[in-house]
């Protein structure tokens, strides 16, 4: 099956002709357009308008200026599509992402002689910085790739500032990816994303192979402190800081989950011909109502984000996805088929009927890659003796205690044999 698929390359600057101060203030100018859009907006102009007054005022090129309020108004159509919370603030702390197009904005070309790739960004109008990129061998080699291979298309990269220095993060595109049809598949890989954790169970028509948690319990805890924080400066009318606030939490999750699905797709290509099996998301959102403060934090998650990541990289390695209902998924037993809320309790899976137990997440991962293989007509094998849990913190990487059965790492749970089955 053949599908485009897009990935973003991270590439630090080093700058030959020009001055990093050059970059900088086309960050600055950056943030003017992008604060120009938010206070046009918020005066009632229509998009159009907003478009040509930021294009006219700029002193970036006309298309970097273009890339830039389309940005900026994408920010206003997710906060106009959540009920008119959070309008999206000025900010006049943190220099802006500078948006470019290549070819326009910035220019990549490979050395023939040493296959360096260099750049050139216009940082603003007549305004050049030129110099090599750095970065690992296999992002190099992807982006010699993309720049000489007419399969490839490079396109649209940020000039963004990251521990003192300037980085190029530039996307590149595979036209034509080859994907395996999710009609070979062979292991059903479920994934269960949850506000802490992803859990994945991979299963085949013979049984289920393994199953692991990888835990993110740093997410919800910045998620919790920036909410805090910007609770605290409303209450004091401090709006100044607020955006700041806002970008701040979303580059700290936007890095975490990169990291937690990159281990997602690792962990499955231990598998034979892996499918990675999602829950339809699309109306999760009309099904969430715990009243309005747990509301707007469930409907914030980020769980239609980690999907993306997931597929993204999972289709630059050739695993097909399938999506299904994810009704019941955490309710459902497994043993004896038994469905109800009471079964779930927090982390710990306890039927109501039979008492077969497990950790709640894994028992729904197990669930979604059950529907995976009958959604796809295959023999669904019996699921009620799993084996062990494993669970992974993602803050180290490391399995969770490594000396004895990881299951116990789970909070207030203890394994109980081979089964997989927990107790407290």
């Amino acid at each position: 099956m053949q599908k485009s698929v897009t990935r973003t390359l991270v590439c630090q600057l080093n700058i030959g002709e020009g001055s990093p101060r050059l970059l900088t203030e086309g960050q600055v100018e950056a943030r003017r357009v992008v604060n120009e859009v938010f206070r046009l907006d918020d005066e009632g102009y229509d998009w159009k308008q907003i478009e040509e007054i930021a294009v006219d005022r700029s002193n970036h090129v006309q298309n970097t200026t273009q890339r830039l309020v389309d940005k900026a108004i994408d920010a206003l159509e997710r906060y106009y599509d959540e009920d008119d919370y959070g309008h999206p603030g000025q900010n006049h702390e943190h220099a802006f992402p500078v948006r470019m197009n290549h070819g326009e904005g910035y220019a990549l070309t490979v050395d023939d002689e040493t296959g360096s790739v260099n750049f050139r960004i216009t940082a603003q109008k007549r305004t050049f910085v030129r110099g090599t990129l750095q970065s690992g061998p296999e992002q190099i080699e992807m982006l010699q790739t993309a720049l000489t291979d007419e399969k490839w298309r490079v396109g649209t990269a940020e000039v963004v500032s990251r521990h003192g220095r300037h980085e190029l993060h530039i996307n590149v595109t595979h036209e034509t990816a080859t994907v395996r049809s999710e009609e070979d598949a062979v292991t059903f890989v479920g994934v269960d994303v949850n506000e802490d954790n992803v859990s994945l169970a991979a299963v085949t028509e013979a049984g289920v192979e393994d199953s692991i948690v990888i835990e993110y319990p740093e997410i919800k805890q910045e998620r919790h402190e920036f909410f805090t924080i910007r609770k605290r400066m409303q209450s004091v009318g401090q709006t100044a800081f607020e955006t700041t606030i806002e970008n701040r939490e979303q580059r700290f999750v936007h890095d975490r989950l990169h990291q937690v699905s990159r281990r997602v797709v690792e962990w499955s290509e231990q598998f034979d011909d892996p499918v990675f099996v999602f829950e339809d998301l699309k109306d999760i959102r009309d099904d969430i109502d715990y009243g309005t403060r747990m509301n707007r934090r469930l409907h914030s998650l980020p769980f239609a984000q980690l999907q993306t990541f997931v597929s993204y990289k999972a289709a630059w390695n050739g695993i097909p996805v399938v999506k299904i209902d994810p009704e019941y998924t955490s309710q459902e037993c497994l043993s004896c088929g038994h469905t109800d809320r009471a079964n779930r309790q927090k982390k710990r899976f306890k039927c109501v009927a039979c008492a077969f137990q497990d950790h709640a997440d894994r028992k729904a991962a197990v669930s979604i890659s059950a529907k995976g293989l009958q959604k796809l007509n295959r023999n669904v094998p019996a699921l009620n003796n799993l084996p062990v849990v494993r669970v992974r913190r993602q803050r180290n990487g490391a399995c969770e205690p490594p000396d004895h059965d990881p299951v116990s790492s789970v909070r207030g749970y203890q394994a109980d044999g081979d089964s997989g089955s927990v107790s407290s």
